[in-house]
């Protein structure tokens, strides 16, 4: 496999993840993970049998591909792993858009509207997306004092199976929920900073 090759389907692999993140429907999202890894599973087997047979005079291009296709087929089959890093990364170069989309909310520039419980706003499809899955965003207030709850989808999961949200809150009951879940599952559910969570839960 030629190294402009090898460059070829590692620029592929890159969109697609982030295609994957960022756009793509989560009930396609099965369907192509078995399709990728299925598909360098064989490409890996394929570079392992070459290189069998160039075991006498291995050339350094075949190591080099079979290094690079088996490292794509780990992070497909372990697609946590660049996810995760995708997901920090965005959290980081996304912040201050959030932040301004927080304050429009409290400004009452951005209203909800869709939804049964009428508290999704569907923001503008632009790039680069501040919450996955449509862009739409989840707010609502506390009945009692009207403090503000904030919802970015990372992964917008189908009906009532979890999701995986960047949540900003100033209700002190929605953060003493969110402790609880830190408490219990804290590998999925954390404090990033003031008044902001990554949070992994059922509903919104």
């Amino acid at each position: 496999m030629s190294k402009k090759t090898l460059i070829w389907i590692c620029v592929i692999w890159i969109i697609i993840t982030l295609l994957n993140y960022y756009i793509v429907p989560y009930f396609i999202l099965a369907f192509e993970w078995i399709f990728m890894t299925v598909f360098l599973l064989i490409m890996t087997i394929i570079q392992i049998v070459k290189l069998i047979k160039e075991r006498h005079q291995i050339k350094k291009q075949r190591f080099y591909s079979l290094l690079v296709i088996t490292s794509l087929f780990i992070l497909t089959f372990y697609r946590d792993v660049p996810n995760r890093t995708i997901e920090k990364i965005d959290w980081i170069i996304l912040l201050n858009k959030r932040v301004k989309i927080v304050e429009q909310v409290k400004n009452n520039t951005l209203k909800p509207g869709k939804g049964k419980s009428g508290q999704i706003c569907e923001l503008p499809f632009e790039f680069p997306i501040v919450s996955n899955g449509g862009n739409d965003i989840v707010f609502y207030k506390n009945r009692t004092d009207s403090t503000l709850t904030v919802k970015f989808w990372v992964f917008r999961n189908f009906f009532d199976s979890p999701s995986t949200y960047f949540v900003y809150t100033e209700d002190s009951e929605e953060k003493k929920q969110i402790e609880n879940l830190i408490e219990k599952h804290p590998k999925s559910n954390w404090k990033i900073k003031d008044n902001w969570y990554r949070v992994y839960r059922i509903g919104f």
